[in-house]
């Protein structure tokens, strides 16, 4: 046996007692997670007795009143429907026909003032805390509630987000409950709306309960921002330390820098921090990087500053902020440069809501979404009009987007600038927000002295809370200076291309930006007008009297230095807003892709012109059995050099291709093949479409088929209809059904048609959805067990097709 010493018995038992303060430390320490095991009902927005009895008692704190309301605790919840957040409402309504203002915008689904039975709704969520950290601070923390939510906890009065989109939090500490159970109620109104798009309703994003020491950073309290200089970059960090004992504290608090793989690189000195009870203060240090990797479009490359608050030479807090190092120049004649580097900027805008699932979106769907985008060649994101979701933030900080970061009103009221300030804190270290967004097309003072200096008020907020970048203004202003654009640093243009040079002319020192352009409309796969169904057609050519084609402002900004660059309006189609129709219509015709992230035609051209590859693309289909002989208009889009078309092997001409535009010719059908080739400095390119047989066959595409057993991870199925060779049938219309073995789930169907009424949300074993000009989709969540999950399409009279997805440990 060997023999051990008493040093190194000594070293062994250090060794160990670090270990477990080390984890004492970790579990005193805790981001815990409350999405999961709420139970939801409605209430009723004019009627008292339907809503709880909630406008009699909900706020009083009287034992002999308060104990028979649906906020003590011993309500009983036993009947109310078992859900997850996030979670949106609306999304499981039906759609009804109304002729209120607001139904139109909101994709016609029953959702405010109209319908006070399906605009009020009420969460509860039981959870226990152990007492061992009965000395710890407790914070709630909500990413987002849409809207109006009051907060109860332990029958207490928490606060009020009216924000649907700001999310806020809470400290809770003196409400907790160590010997029983903890219930937290929720009341969501959303009876008003902030929009006039799809906004959904309910906890739509994440629920935290946080636990610290009663010292310790705050949520948002690390602001790491950097200046790049030469080959080296001083890193600023910003900690704030807050005391919320009731007692002074002494404290130490340090930084330091790790890259990607935890390797540490460099550290700020220690530094002492003395607070009075209920006080704060925020420590300013500095740190020199040599040579740092620069966070770009192509190299998304993220570090870690670690923040450390010590007490009694331990750990009392520890967070790990990730952010990027890069530099960013707006010139008013060269353009936009990202690290010396000049890049046209070639972006969308985009609400958050996706087919099926509403407003609701699993974490995941925020990374296959800028996957789409970053595919057809976009390199930024505006999100309109809205503050984002944190997640969709770190999607576009690890694969390499720019964000237009927005604020929802033009307002300088006490409550808006409380909005801003936290979208600001929250939002700040994330290396791809490039730009912050003041407000959106507020018409009635935008251009008058009101506008003037609500901008100015905050202007001056956005640069005290965050000096190390500037904003823009989304306005729908042609040539005109008064106003907000007096004062805005980046004069954006919702619009009224046409009217930029003038504007450059008269204010050459001002850089310009299109904030929204385009505004196409368009159907997928639909190549003629329909007024019954409200289609138009899957080309370039309709758009509503205030916007223009695609092409009509990217050859503006293209060959214009001094456009920055521009955003499309809208990257993907969204619920609500119909354009250019009503009912039955009930999504948006906008998107370069459709809601369910489906490529419209529309699609190849930003390709063609925004990515480096050889793209050749030819529209529309050749199934048209009704139009042998008749002339078909046929668009190519490329960005070869030249391009000549076949029909059947029969040259149709070779035509040359403008920079930033399309070719067409007008084809007298016949049934087989329609083939072009493309030449690009000597190089062919060839592409071809086929008259194909009968469908046949349903095919399967997931996104991944590995997913994380932890409940929350998610995949996009794809379904296409094909005939026998495989081809897909551009035209097929198959209702398919779809099961699923346990341990998943399906979260929500859809197909891209804009008209559809088919419901997002199916009663269990009852999935289904018809595809939509030969396509649909599923989105699937994973359960918590590890192993195989089966999943199967099927369609009367198709070959059914299965897919085997696998649950892995996260770890």
């Amino acid at each position: 046996m060997k023999k051990i010493t008493l040093l190194q018995l000594r070293n062994k038992l250090v060794l160990i007692i670090f270990f477990l303060f080390a984890i004492t430390n970790v579990m005193a320490q805790e981001k815990i997670s409350l999405d999961e095991d709420w139970k939801f009902h409605f209430g009723h927005a004019a009627n008292v007795e339907k809503d709880f009895d909630y406008s009699k008692t909900a706020l009083l704190h009287k034992s002999n009143v308060y104990a028979t309301t649906i906020v003590h605790p011993k309500f009983i919840d036993s009947t109310w429907q078992k859900i997850n957040v996030p979670h949106d409402w609306a999304v499981e309504l039906p759609f009804v026909k109304s002729e209120q203002v607001e139904m139109d915008s909101h994709g016609y689904k029953p959702v405010g003032g109209a319908y006070p039975e399906t605009s009020i709704g009420w969460y509860r969520k039981h959870f226990s805390v152990d007492k061992s950290k009965s000395n710890k601070r407790f914070e709630l923390q909500f990413d987002g509630i849409y809207r109006n939510a009051e907060i109860w906890l332990n029958g207490f009065y928490v606060g009020t987000n009216f924000s649907g989109y700001v999310g806020n939090s809470y400290d809770v500490s003196d409400y907790m409950n160590f010997d029983n159970e903890n219930v937290l109620v929720i009341r969501v109104d959303a009876t008003q709306y902030e929009g006039w798009f799809y906004e959904g309703a309910g906890i739509y994003r994440h629920v935290w309960l946080n636990c610290t020491d009663k010292t310790f950073i705050p949520e948002d309290g690390v602001f790491v921002h950097s200046n790049v200089k030469g080959n080296n970059a001083e890193v600023t960090i910003e900690t704030t330390v807050q005391n919320n004992d009731l007692k002074n504290s002494n404290s130490i608090v340090y930084s330091y820098i790790t890259d990607r793989n935890g390797k540490i690189l460099v550290r700020t000195k220690k530094q002492k921090v003395n607070l009075g009870i209920l006080k704060n203060q925020t420590i300013k240090q500095h740190l020199q990087l040599k040579n740092p990797e620069l966070w770009s479009l192509e190299n998304p490359y993220l570090y870690r500053v670690v923040s450390v608050l010590k007490s009694e030479n331990q750990i009392i807090h520890q967070t790990k902020t990730r952010f990027g190092i890069k530099s960013v120049q707006f010139d008013a004649k060269e353009g936009f440069f990202l690290n010396g580097k000049h890049i046209k900027i070639q972006g969308t805008n985009n609400h958050q809501d996706h087919a099926g699932i509403g407003s609701a979106l699993p974490d995941y769907m925020q990374y296959y979404r800028i996957k789409l985008l970053k595919e057809m060649g976009s390199n930024a994101y505006r999100s309109s009009h809205h503050a984002p979701t944190p997640e969709l933030l770190e999607a576009c900080d690890s694969l390499g987007m720019l964000v237009i970061d927005e604020q929802r009103l033009l307002n300088s009221s006490p409550e808006y600038i409380d909005q801003f300030k936290r979208l600001l804190k929250r939002d700040r270290n994330h290396p791809s927000v490039f730009l912050w967004s003041i407000g959106n097309e507020e018409q009635n003072i935008q251009g008058n002295e009101y506008g003037k200096k609500i901008s100015q008020t905050l202007l001056a907020i956005q640069k005290d809370i965050d000096p190390s970048r500037t904003s823009t203004y989304a306005a729908d202003m042609g040539n005109d200076f008064k106003g907000v654009n007096e004062v805005i640093p980046i004069r954006g243009f919702n619009y009224r291309e046409y009217a930029v040079a003038d504007y450059h002319k008269d204010h050459p020192n001002q850089p310009l930006l299109g904030t929204e352009m385009g505004s196409t409309v368009t159907t997928r796969g639909i190549y003629e007008k329909d007024e019954i169904r409200a289609y138009v057609p899957d080309q370039d050519i309709t758009h509503p009297w205030w916007a223009s084609k695609a092409e009509t402002w990217w050859k503006l900004a293209a060959e214009n230095k001094y456009w920055l660059g521009g955003f499309v309006w809208t990257g993907f189609d969204y619920r609500g807003e119909p354009t250019p129709y009503k009912w039955p219509n009930i999504s948006s015709h906008f998107g370069i892709l459709d809601v369910c992230g489906f490529p419209k035609n529309i699609y190849y051209y930003y390709k063609s012109w925004w990515t480096n590859e050889d793209i050749l693309h030819i529209s529309p289909h050749w199934n048209w059995p009704d139009k042998v002989g008749k002339p078909i208009d046929v668009w190519v889009n490329s960005n070869a050099d030249e391009v000549e078309l076949f029909l059947n092997e029969k040259s149709l001409g070779k035509k040359t291709m403008e920079r930033n535009s399309h070719l067409q010719w007008n084809v007298l059908y016949e049934p087989g093949t329609l083939e072009a080739i493309a030449y690009k400095k000597g190089k062919k390119n060839i592409a071809k479409i086929e008259t194909t047989g009968q469908a046949t066959n349903v095919v399967l595409t997931p996104d991944k088929t590995i997913l994380m057993a932890d409940g929350k991870d998610a995949t996009v199925v794809n379904i296409s209809i094909t005939d026998e060779k495989g081809r897909e049938v551009p035209t097929a219309n198959n209702m398919i059904s779809f099961t699923i073995t346990e341990n998943a789930k399906i979260i929500g169907v859809g197909n891209g048609d804009p008209s559809s009424h088919e419901p997002d949300k199916c009663a269990t074993h009852s999935w289904q959805r018809s595809a939509f000009n030969g396509k649909c989709q599923v989105i699937i969540q994973a359960g918590k067990n590890t192993g195989e999950v089966t999943f199967e399409a099927k369609s009367i009279g198709l070959k059914s097709t299965t897919k085997i997805l696998k649950l892995v440990n996260s770890n």
